[in-house]
C-alpha cells in the first residue's frame, strides 16, 4: 500500500498483521481524493480520519493540502502501523494520535472533514453522525447508506466490497 498522490505520493505505508484492519485501496482514495479536490474543500483543510486504521486516508488527506490530522484509533496493532507511518513520513507535526473510541471522540473534534472508515459491519451511523462536529463527512461502508437525518448524501459509489458517501450537514 502506497499514498496514491501529492507530495508524498509513491510513498510506501505498513499495515499490520492479520484481517482487523481493512485498509482503503489505493483506487477507492484515488477517486475520492481526485473528487475532493475538484470540490476544492481540501487545501488548508483540518480532517479527522476516525475508524484510522493505517492511517492511508489521512495521510492522502495531508499529502493532497490539508494542513492537519487527527488520527483516531483503538485497536493495538493499527496504532503501531499508524505511529510508523506518521513518524517515516516525517509528519508528527502536522497530525495528531488519539488512542480512543471513535463515536466518542468525534463529539470533542472540531474539524473541517472527517473521513469514517467503520467496520463493515457497523451500523450505528445515525449516532455517529449526530455526534460528528464537521459538516462533511466521507463516509466508507460495507453497503450503501440510507439517507441520515440532517444530511444530504451529494456523492456515493461503490469501489470493490466498499460503498464510499460524501455527506453534508443540512443548513439548520
Amino acid at each position: 500500500m502506497r499514498v496514491v498522490s501529492g507530495e508524498l505520493g509513491g510513498r510506501k505505508l505498513v499495515s499490520p498483521e492479520g484481517t482487523s484492519t481493512r485498509p482503503t485501496t489505493d483506487r477507492a482514495r484515488e477517486a475520492v481524493f481526485n473528487a475532493l479536490g475538484s470540490a476544492g474543500v481540501l487545501d488548508g483543510a483540518i480532517v479527522a480520519d476516525l475508524f484510522a486504521g493505517t492511517g492511508a486516508v489521512g495521510i492522502e488527506a495531508i499529502s493532497r493540502g490539508a494542513a492537519h490530522c487527527t488520527f483516531v484509533e483503538r485497536d493495538r496493532n493499527a496504532l503501531r502501523a499508524l505511529e510508523e507511518n506518521v513518524d517515516t513520513l516525517d509528519l508528527a507535526d502536522r497530525t495528531r494520535i488519539v488512542r480512543s473510541d471513535a463515536m466518542q471522540a468525534a463529539v470533542t473534534l472540531d474539524v473541517d472533514i472527517v473521513f469514517a472508515d467503520p467496520p463493515y459491519d457497523f451500523d450505528g451511523w445515525e449516532q455517529f453522525l449526530a455526534n460528528v462536529r464537521a459538516d462533511f463527512v466521507v463516509a466508507e461502508s460495507g453497503r450503501a447508506l440510507k439517507e441520515q437525518t440532517g444530511w444530504t448524501t451529494t456523492r456515493s459509489k461503490r469501489y470493490g466490497r466498499a460503498w464510499v458517501s460524501f455527506l453534508e450537514r443540512n443548513a439548520e
